[in-house]
């Protein structure tokens, strides 16, 4: 079964190929308007094709790397069944290399390694050592920051993955300086969701050194109206006033 399955693997990269050569006239031409617009794809090099072989490289070169990603995508799944987070990981590398301005691909492999294996291996009765668990959970959390980060560096003209590594350092390193940071770059688009800013100040206000700079951001919402008047931010206001000891006419209304 296995040869089966691998001989029509090998069958479909060489389909891919043969195509991709017949296109290769038009995937020139594609490239040089990606490359003028800025979404100039990452380089094709001998790491790529340790990872992929000799035929996966060459669909890839002959200007299928779409398809083979989104092949390569489906094994992710297969190997997430198998809870192989080692191959997975892997296999993220080789799918993120392929097609590095797919947010989705970015967002959902930082997301497989940072939650679904950080808790897998946390549970694995198999490990008896606590520190050996808790370590491991720590390499995948870096795992997903380290994924977001290159994500972030292929595609610096977007706000997700900016918004998802803030959600992560909040959530899995409890970085709230970093997570602030990351929440403010993102809500500098002018397509964020306005919550980015809100996570923002919250954030702040738990960073050494910022309370007074989350106080100011959040007062600032509060004041643009009923719509960023919600119960969370208005606690943290209130806790900011106390720690900062706003004079009590310069405090916001009770709501």
């Amino acid at each position: 079964m296995r040869r089966v399955m691998k001989a029509r693997r090998s069958l479909a990269v060489l389909l891919l190929a043969g195509f991709g050569a017949a296109l290769l006239p038009l995937q020139v031409h594609l490239s040089a308007e990606a490359k003028v617009a800025n979404l100039r794809q990452g380089a094709l090099n001998l790491d790529l094709r340790e990872r992929i072989g000799q035929m996966g490289f060459l669909a890839a070169l002959s200007g299928f790397r779409s398809p083979l990603a989104a092949f390569l995508w489906i094994e992710v799944h297969t190997a997430w069944e198998n809870t192989e987070w080692g191959r997975m990981a892997g296999l993220f590398d080789t799918v993120t290399t392929l097609q590095p301005r797919s947010l989705l691909y970015w967002d959902m492999a930082a997301w497989h390694m940072a939650y679904n294996a950080s808790v897998a291996v946390m549970q694995d009765e198999k490990q008896p050592s606590e520190a050996l668990r808790i370590r491991a959970q720590r390499q995948y959390f870096e795992l997903g920051r380290d994924l977001l980060e290159r994500g972030i560096r292929n595609n610096p003209d977007k706000y997700q993955l900016y918004l998802q590594l803030g959600v992560l350092l909040r959530d899995k390193f409890e970085d709230h300086c970093g997570a602030a940071e990351a929440f403010m770059r993102a809500s500098e688009f002018p397509d964020a969701p306005p919550y980015c800013r809100r996570f923002a100040g919250y954030e702040m206000a738990k960073c050494a050194g910022r309370e007074r700079e989350s106080y100011e951001l959040l007062k600032k919402l509060y004041l643009e109206g009923d719509k960023q008047r919600l119960p969370t931010l208005i606690n943290v206001l209130r806790d900011m006033e106390k720690k900062l000891d706003i004079p009590a006419p310069e405090r916001v209304e009770n709501p």
